[in-house]
Parts: structure tokens; C-alpha cells; sequence
């Protein structure tokens, strides 16, 4: 039980506090809050929950922020890849004509464009995922005293790297087109 005159000279005379916790059954806040007018008196049971709600509302907004910057970044990354490549195509139009003149056909050009951006992509995938979990290891170390710990999320994991797969073919599409239809004499002339 508490001693209200106390309560009442604690804060009365700091001023400092916007909210208290009383543990107990609703009478003894109630009490408190109608000696301390102005101050927030809530039980634990009732802070608990409110905290609790407004804990996962934040993560759910944090999971779609991520979600969202992540989108983001696949297609940055796939308009970069997509770049890359073109620019790769443009420089290497005489090695294609070779290859298209030894006897490569026009869908094993494609096709080799295509696995160069997989291969870009999964490089990016992969590196990415790395840093991802090292800086997830290094902040649940740093707050693993609040309750935080480490846990890989593997499924996630799975689907962007899925994802990142996915982007690299689509940002091959043009490229490799562009690749396929060299006219063969032509590259061999280009310098």
C-alpha cells in the first residue's frame, strides 16, 4: 500500500513526471489520480498491454518501412544491372560478332548475357545479405541486454534472393535482345 501524502509531496515537488504505475487493483489508482490532478496514473496490467500494442504496431510499421526500402533497392539495383549490361554490350559488339561468326546462335548470346546478370545480381544478393546480418548481429549484441536477440529469417532470406534472381532476368531482357540482333558483318568491322 502507499502512503498518499508522500506521493502527494513527491510530486508535487518535482514536477517532473508525466506518468506513474501503480501496482495493485484500480481503487488505489483511481485514489492517486484524483490526489495528483494532472498526472497519469495507470496500472502495470494496463501500462503492459499499451506498451505492448504500441510495440508491435511500431514493428509492423518498421516491417513494411523495410519491406518498402528493399523494394526500393531491387530496383535500383536492376536498373544499375541493366546499365551495366548495356554499356557491356555496346563494348563487347566485336566479341560477340566473333562468337556469332564461330557458330553461337543468336539464343546462346541471350542466354549468356542473361546468366552474366544472374550472376551480377546474386553477387549483390548474397554480399548484401552478409552486411545485412553482420549489422543485425553488431545492434542485437549492442541491446541484448533489453531482451533483443539474434535470429536469421530464413524464409525472408530465400524470397529476396529469389527476388534478386528475378530482377536480374528482367534487367537482362534488353540487353541481351540488343546482343542477339548484332548484324554479325557489321561487329566485326566496329572498332
Amino acid at each position: 500500500m502507499f502512503d498518499l501524502p508522500a506521493a502527494q509531496a513527491l510530486f508535487d515537488k518535482e514536477g517532473r513526471y508525466d506518468e506513474i504505475l501503480v501496482g495493485g487493483d484500480d481503487g488505489a489508482r483511481r485514489s492517486l489520480s484524483a490526489a495528483l490532478p494532472g498526472l497519469n496514473v495507470q496500472t502495470a496490467e494496463k501500462h503492459d498491454r499499451f506498451t505492448l500494442d504500441g510495440l508491435k504496431d511500431f514493428v509492423g510499421f518498421l516491417k513494411v518501412f523495410l519491406l518498402v526500402f528493399g523494394g526500393i533497392a531491387v530496383f535500383v539495383g536492376a536498373f544499375t544491372i541493366f546499365n551495366t549490361l548495356s554499356i557491356t554490350v555496346a563494348q563487347r559488339t566485336r566479341e560477340l560478332g566473333m562468337l556469332r561468326a564461330v557458330g553461337m546462335t543468336r539464343r546462346q548470346v541471350r542466354r549468356m548475357v542473361r546468366h552474366e546478370s544472374v550472376v551480377t545480381a546474386l553477387i549483390g544478393a548474397v554480399l548484401g545479405i552478409a552486411i545485412g546480418l553482420f549489422l543485425a548481429a553488431l545492434a542485437t549484441t549492442a541491446l541484448s541486454g533489453e531482451g533483443l536477440r539474434f535470429a536469421v529469417p530464413v524464409g525472408s532470406l530465400i524470397v529476396f534472393t529469389i527476388v534478386a534472381v528475378v530482377a536480374g532476368v528482367l534487367a537482362a531482357i534488353g540487353p541481351a535482345r540488343r546482343a542477339s540482333r548484332l548484324d554479325v558483318l557489321k561487329a566485326l568491322q566496329y572498332e
